[in-house]
């Protein structure tokens, strides 16, 4: 066994004697899943609500809808998608409530600093380096003006690096929206490049 894979298998099995930890009753487990899971939950939220504040209140939330509904969870499931699938609902939830028909509108471009780094690449080399900090920037604020069923979409997939069938379970949604929403929101961000920038992303 590699040890990369070494890692993976010894992160997930982590995992599951937490979760099994958990749904004996034992609310001592959920230290160490917050501790796995805070930048990339706290991170999603973000990327949906904008606010870190708002994002943070959603993040607490997220672990007490965890540990009370954490008795219906199947173990045969993938507990990353049960998991950001408790946090989507709350953050809709939320957006719902302040802003009522906000989820298919273009988003503000007030956001913090966030970036969808993974579709960057950055050379060693210092001018790559601060190009590559440049089109992140660039690609950070074409981001920010996706509706929120896009945003979240490409978050997960690209920031999350979650599989298309994965994103599926947390979308609660077939995989052919799934397909498209990402095909969408991927036109959208290069139109957007393209006429605020003049660049595209490949």
């Amino acid at each position: 066994m590699t040890g990369s894979m070494a890692s993976v298998w010894e992160r997930r099995v982590g995992i599951e004697a937490a979760v099994s930890q958990l749904r004996r009753g034992d609310l001592e487990a959920l230290s160490p899943l917050i501790a796995r899971y805070q930048n990339r939950v706290y991170r999603y939220l973000l990327r949906l609500v904008r606010k870190p504040a708002e994002a943070e209140d959603l993040f607490q939330q997220t672990w007490l809808r965890v540990a009370e509904k954490i008795g219906s969870y199947d173990p045969a499931r993938n507990f990353d998608a049960w998991l950001f699938t408790l946090a989507r609902n709350l953050a809709f939830d939320h957006l719902r409530r302040i802003q009522p028909g906000s989820l298919d509108e273009p988003a503000n471009q007030d956001s913090p600093e966030s970036k969808l780094s993974r579709l960057v690449s950055a050379d060693p080399g210092p001018h790559d380096r601060f190009m590559a900090q440049e089109r992140a920037s660039h690609l950070d604020a074409a981001l920010e003006t996706l509706p929120a069923i896009y945003r979240e979409v490409l978050s997960l997939r690209f920031e999350e690096e979650m599989k298309i069938e994965e994103i599926a379970v947390v979308l609660e949604a077939p995989l052919s929206t799934v397909k498209a929403r990402l095909r969408r929101g991927l036109e959208h961000l290069r139109r957007t490049l393209q006429t605020s920038y003049g660049e595209v992303q490949g």
